[in-house]
């Protein structure tokens, strides 16, 4: 008799392109109505209504309702972890246009993983905190700000004393593209909000990219010694 968990059962929900499709479109960590993620996935009304029974049914994802609409998105960031990491194993998808091209090229450089950073610019991000002595990792291989971090991370405008204990607080994410990690958890989350506040990233279009601009670029240069280029925009 089998006695571990039916690990079959979550891969058969994944496996199916349409769902697979859908838990990709709600890694940015945004709830989405069933209408949008019907169009994006290019199938019915009906089609999608099936295929999101199902992921909620495996507690893949969570619903809520608002007025006349029903919002789907990830059940948990633990869900997003595993679906990045199973990029990392998963073949490298077959590019047909110029523009998926460019779509790609945006996505390794600079997105999101659910509700923090990844890509280039994730991983980046955490190895400069890392080689700053900013973050170091614990025994159980978990982040931990240090004594000379606290102080930095204050003055970013992130107060680490503020972080939830349902959540946890700074994990390494392997990042699929860069194969190398970048943070993950209440910090990660923290430092995105961050980016996004202060004007140096701004989301793209309906993929999970983020774009650079020159003031985040000029930003990370300086304060992070962190060299990227700004925009690397997608064709329309």
């Amino acid at each position: 008799m089998n006695v571990y968990p039916n690990i079959s059962y979550i891969a058969k929900l994944i496996s199916e392109p349409t769902r697979a499709l859908i838990l990709e479109s709600l890694l940015s960590g945004q709830a989405l109505p069933a209408s949008e993620l019907a169009y994006m996935a290019k199938v019915s009304h009906p089609t999608i209504s099936s295929h999101l029974a199902k992921l909620v049914e495996g507690n893949l994802l969570t619903v809520e309702q608002s007025g006349r609409h029903r919002y789907y998105r990830l059940a948990n960031e633990d869900i997003a972890e595993v679906l990045e990491k199973l990029g990392t194993i998963a073949p490298v998808v077959e590019v047909r246009s110029l523009r998926q091209s460019d779509q790609l090229k945006q996505v390794r450089y600079a997105r999101t993983c659910y509700d923090h950073l990844a890509g280039e610019l994730g991983v980046k991000v955490a190895e400069w905190l890392l080689s700053s002595e900013y973050l170091a990792l614990d025994d159980d291989g978990m982040y931990v700000v240090t004594q000379k971090g606290g102080p930095w991370f204050y003055q970013f405008g992130i107060h680490i004393e503020e972080a939830t204990k349902r959540r946890i607080f700074a994990k390494p994410c392997l990042d699929w593209s860069e194969r190398r990690h970048h943070i993950a958890g209440w910090l990660g989350a923290a430092i995105a909000t961050r980016f996004f506040d202060l004007g140096w990233i701004v989301r793209g279009d309906s993929t999970r990219a983020v774009h650079l601009t020159e003031k985040g670029a000029l930003a990370l240069k300086e304060q992070f010694g962190i060299e990227m280029k700004a925009g690397l925009k997608v064709r329309e």
